[in-house]
């Protein structure tokens, strides 16, 4: 576990992580949101950090199996 949060902190991957991030949780939230964001009602602010959150675990998580898998070869 511990050589895999290693490979997902490099900053090669936390930057290719955050990229994918801002673009799937953009979009995300436009989905979940929209109405929120474009109207008067309130904004769940959790809901906007998970949108951000989740597809920045998952790029990272993916990144770094995929790095593992490389390394071992």
């Amino acid at each position: 576990m511990s050589e895999l949060l290693r490979l997902a902190c490099r900053p090669r991957t936390l930057r290719t992580s955050a990229c994918i991030a801002l673009t799937v949780g953009s979009i995300l939230n436009l989905v979940n949101q929209g109405d929120r964001l474009l109207g008067t009602m309130p904004i769940e602010w959790g809901r906007v950090l998970l949108n951000f959150l989740v597809p920045f675990c998952v790029a990272s998580a993916s990144a770094a199996l995929n790095a593992r898998e490389r390394e071992r070869e």
